[in-house]
């Protein structure tokens, strides 16, 4: 990994910490949305929702395109996938050793082996 991607890593992470944000997200995964759609459910301006659009975008979780008057906004999946691949490689060390362990465990139940010592 080098540092560019280190780099969106840390934007996306940034980005996905704002509850508002991740609002956003879940309702682009349902299909694109317009500033004033985005802006519905929430107690806040359109112009802070744009500006929490603006961060998603640096951050290349969402992109924007022109349908006429309309600027809807849109789910980068590919983006969405990098990130859940990065999370991935970690949950999957830690289920393998996971794994060996429950098979160390396994071996000594089945062997009559050694017990953990229970605390006083």
């Amino acid at each position: 990994m080098d540092s560019g991607d280190d780099e969106l890593l840390d934007k996306a992470f940034l980005a996905l910490a704002d509850p508002v944000r991740r609002r956003i997200i879940a309702r682009l995964s349902r299909g694109p949305a317009t500033v004033n759609e985005l802006a519905e459910p929430f107690q806040i301006t359109k112009q802070a929702v744009s500006k929490h659009i603006q961060v998603l975008e640096q951050a290349e979780l969402v992109t924007r395109s022109r349908d006429a008057q309309r600027r809807p906004v849109h789910l980068n999946p590919a983006r969405l996938e990098a990130l859940t691949a990065w999370i991935d490689q970690y949950r999957l060390v830690r289920e393998r050793q996971f794994r060996t362990l429950d098979a160390v465990l396994r071996t000594q139940a089945a062997t009559g082996g050694p017990r953990p010592q229970e605390e006083p």
